[in-house]
């Protein structure tokens, strides 16, 4: 990715450091060679990059001789002064290893001499500590035993050896994840890294360990990477294990905390060594747990940081639920653990596996039809799903339908809870005036204002402003789009005399209501299939399926996959119903049927037809107005462009390839000095 140069931050080429990288020389005043130079005078200061480089001949400079080391003696690395002095190639025996730091706005490698006395110690992957334009920066080796790329006189050497990193491989890994999804090396190389300190020379034991196989549930063939659909609301334990590794070390990446810490303990029952990477444990159990992974012969379990983790040994890889967002990283880089593992597993020859109950289109691209359980197992594990058609209620007929009370009662009647989903927060997301009809607006940029507690607010600018009719000055207002604040009083019209709770993102913990109406976030808060929740209530899922993104209709289905799993299994009586007035999509065809497949297909046929990923590559830029213009002027002659509009722009390519061809091409280091700037390749929700 990025171009090699000498040690310190000097560019390829150079005859020698700049000014500012070079330590001040400080002479007594009487001893100082040449004419005295006069002060300026008033404040004045001259400017270190104005200043004409002296040159001072090697016999006549002033003050006394630093003295040499003799005898092999080596001046110790911590009593350099930060970022000045240079060891020649003869001082350490003329090693060079090349290292990328650990700035993310460098995203280069450089050239550095490596010590006689950490010599030992220095392999690709190592996290050192070097000189870096005056400073004092970790970096990781990637390169070692290399031809310098500029004159080895002018090299710095490596300032401290800080702690063991990543094997050779995820070193090779994370340049190939920083070219395919437009990112910093430095990003890829941290993830892959333990959080705290490990000894450079603590290398651990390789085990070695061989286990029986069972009979797999589901018959997968054997190329790599293969597919299985696997219903929601059936209990997928026996089948991961029978995907682990006879020997070797597997890799099983799943979303779902909860079901991992089930896998973690059926494993140990099975008498593995088990590993959890989890990107929310504390600093010092993952950098134990980092460490125990190298010993290999292991079963890592975890969410997407453990696609990274040091295992010497794959044999296996297991991705559970690759539709779930969170296997993909919300920040830039935008990488998703399904591309990554299935890269790795190509890498190290191991056979990887993707389980979901809805195959979603990259997966299938990836690894071909998926193999799907017996048709009485796959209706089992959906529950029932009643579909209320609204296509002939009247306008204004409020969130709930004639179906909704009814079905919240049997639910409450049977002893357990009822979850209502509306991906709206707030009390409405579009209000109008009761006296002139006018959609309220914004005073200050036009766009349609929210209603909140306080108010009314703009949820593009900030504005907020009483709840007053900026068009007839009328105080009333009409939900048009109403969002779970004014839903809970619907609801709780419905059902009187029962608790009846808002959860939205920020609320913590699940609040202690019969009734719960929140976004899909509410989710979370449920464990799945413990039989807490027999009904799932869709207020306005029309949103979902006509959402403006290409991903609409697989993530709309994973909302009812999310909802099958909280109410669990056909045989369990919960039920799902779902308030739309497309009756008849392929979403809830799907799921209606017990076959995501239906979704598959399609989507397959419109993806491949607008060349969309993956069959096409797609990025998001986003960021400051100016930055972003400058980034789509500079691609405009590689890519296809359009925008920017509102400081957002996407950039297509005929494929994911090159794509990142040119991303990785073209310099939008002009742009990122303008202000920020995201790059997201593959982004989800566009």
């Amino acid at each position: 990715m990025g171009a090699h140069g000498r040690g310190g931050g000097l560019p390829q080429g150079s005859r020698g450091a700049g000014l500012s990288e070079r330590p001040r020389r400080r002479y007594p005043a009487a001893q100082r060679a040449g004419p005295e130079r006069p002060r300026p005078q008033g404040g004045e200061r001259e400017r270190l990059s104005e200043r004409p480089r002296r040159r001072y001949p090697a016999a006549p400079r002033a003050g006394p001789e630093r003295p040499r080391p003799q005898g092999g003696e080596r001046e110790r690395l911590s009593e350099r002064p930060q970022g000045g002095e240079r060891k020649g190639p003869s001082e350490v025996g003329g090693r060079v290893c090349r290292v990328v730091p650990d700035v993310p706005a460098v995203d280069r490698a450089f050239d550095y001499l490596v010590p006689a006395e950490v010599a030992d110690r220095v392999r690709v992957g190592t996290i050192v500590r070097v000189p870096l334009h005056g400073r004092r920066v970790r970096g990781w080796v990637v390169e070692d035993d290399v031809a310098p790329q500029a004159d080895p006189e002018a090299l710095l050497a490596l300032l401290a050896v800080v702690s063991a990193g990543p094997p050779a491989d995820l070193v090779a890994l994370a340049a190939w994840a920083a070219w395919r999804w437009a990112g910093p090396r430095c990003v890829f190389l941290r993830a892959a890294s333990p959080p705290n300190i490990v000894g450079a020379d603590d290398q651990p034991e390789r085990r070695v360990a061989v286990f029986p196989t069972g009979t797999p549930p589901l018959e997968l063939p054997g190329r790599s990477p293969s597919l299985g659909a696997w219903p929601p609301a059936v209990d997928r334990v026996d089948l991961v294990q029978s995907l682990l590794s006879a020997d070797g070390s597997t890799i099983v990446v799943a979303p779902d905390g909860r079901e991992l810490s089930r896998l973690e303990r059926a494993f140990v029952r099975d008498g593995r060594d088990v590993v959890s990477l989890r990107g929310d444990a504390p600093a010092a159990s993952r950098t134990e747990q980092w460490r125990e992974a190298r010993a290999g012969a292991c079963v890592v379990v975890g969410g997407r940081i453990a696609a990274f983790a040091p295992v010497p040994d794959l044999r296996a890889v297991v991705v559970l639920d690759d539709a779930d967002e969170a296997l993909q990283e919300e920040r830039a880089p935008t990488w998703h653990s399904r591309e990554l593992l299935v890269e790795r597993g190509r890498r190290a020859d191991a056979q990887v596996t993707l389980v979901t109950p809805m195959p979603t289109v990259e997966g299938t691209a990836l690894a071909g039809p998926p193999v799907r359980p017996p048709r009485n197992t796959e209706r089992a594990g959906w529950p029932l799903l009643e579909i209320v058609d609204r296509r002939d209620d009247p306008p204004g007929a409020g969130i709930g339908s004639p179906a909704l009370g009814p079905a919240l009662h049997r639910a409450l009647d049977a002893g357990t809870r009822a979850l209502c989903v509306l991906n709206r927060r707030g009390r409405a997301r579009l209000v109008a005036c009761r006296t002139c009809r006018e959609i309220a607006r914004c005073g200050r940029c036009g766009a349609a204002v929210a209603e909140v507690a306080e108010g009314l607010a703009c949820p593009r600018c900030g504005e907020a402003r009483p709840s007053v009719c900026l068009v007839c000055g009328g105080q009333r207002f009409h939900a048009v789009r109403p969002g779970v604040g004014r839903a809970r009083e619907a609801i709780a019209g419905l059902v009187p005399r029962v608790r009846v709770a808002a959860l939205e993102a920020g609320t913590s913990d699940a609040p202690d209501a019969d009734v719960v109406v929140g976004t899909e976030a509410a989710f979370h808060r449920f464990p799945p299939d413990d039989g807490a929740v027999g009904l799932v209530a869709f207020l306005d899922f029309d949103q979902e399926l006509l959402a403006a993104r290409y991903r609409a209709a697989e993530q709309a289905l994973w909302l009812l996959v999310r909802a099958a799993r909280t109410v669990g299994p056909r045989r369990a009586g919960g039920r799902v119903l779902v308030q739309t007035r497309l009756p008849d999509h392929e979403v809830l065809r799907a799921a209606r049927e017990a076959d995501p497949a239906i979704v598959t297909e399609i989507e397959l046929g419109r993806r491949r037809a607008l060349a969309l990923p993956p069959f096409g590559g797609l990025a998001e830029l986003s960021g400051a107005p100016e930055a972003v213009a400058r980034a789509c002027d500079a691609l405009r002659m590689e890519a296809d462009v359009r925008g920017p509009v509102d400081g957002r722009a996407l950039v297509r390519a005929p494929s994911v390839d090159a794509l990142c061809a040119v991303l990785d091409r073209v310099d939008l280091a002009p742009a990122r000095a303008l202000g920020r700037l995201r790059v997201a390749v593959d982004p989800p929700r566009v």
